[in-house]
């Protein structure tokens, strides 16, 4: 189980790097190697052209106003064969890795998560969430936080957006469910 997932998370990690930094139009069709993507709320619900068992995700990036870095990705893929979601949430370095972070709803907190690597792009929360703690999600709102904690000891709250989640989930979970390929099909063209 450990070796399947480690190789889902190494998907969903190559299928983030496909579809690079740039930004995405509201509604877009796949270009080769682009994800088709359209906004729902304020998660983008992406699709990528791979051969993958979790082939989309939802998405949301939090950029630094000034200096138009990253402070925060959220990405949530769904794989179909088992029922389940991996979640990748990207934080600032400068963390402290021993504290993990957890994200904090008005009627929800989950479980301490915690990182799995960092590097120069920042460091990655790796999981395979429960569908209790999506659904927990889906009905908050509309406002939710990643909870970090800094090398400095200090607390910090990174906002993020909840509008439009159970929409873009549900599309992406539809979606997936169409154009995933089991693990054994993924090499295959």
């Amino acid at each position: 189980m450990k070796s399947v997932l480690t190789c889902v998370f190494a998907g969903v990690l190559a299928s983030l790097v496909l579809a690079g930094a740039g930004a995405y139009a509201q509604e877009a069709p796949a270009a080769p190697g682009r994800p088709d993507s359209k906004m729902i709320g304020d998660w983008m619900v992406r699709c990528f052209p791979v051969n993958n068992p979790n082939p989309c995700d939802v998405f949301q990036e939090l950029d630094d106003q000034r200096t138009r870095q990253r402070v925060l990705s959220l990405s949530l893929a769904y794989m179909p064969s088992q029922d389940r979601h991996l979640l990748q949430i990207t934080a600032p370095l400068e963390v402290s890795i021993q504290k993990g972070l957890t994200i904090q709803t008005d009627t929800f907190t989950s479980p301490v998560m915690k990182y799995r690597m960092c590097t120069r792009e920042g460091c990655f929360v790796q999981i395979a969430p429960d569908n209790a703690m999506i659904a927990s999600l889906a009905k908050s709102g509309p406002d939710a936080k990643v909870n970090i904690v800094g090398d400095n000891g200090k607390s910090y709250a990174l906002k993020f957006s909840l509008k439009g989640f159970s929409a873009a989930h549900d599309d992406m979970v539809s979606q997936a469910k169409v154009k995933a390929k089991p693990a054994g099909d993924a090499a295959k063209p």
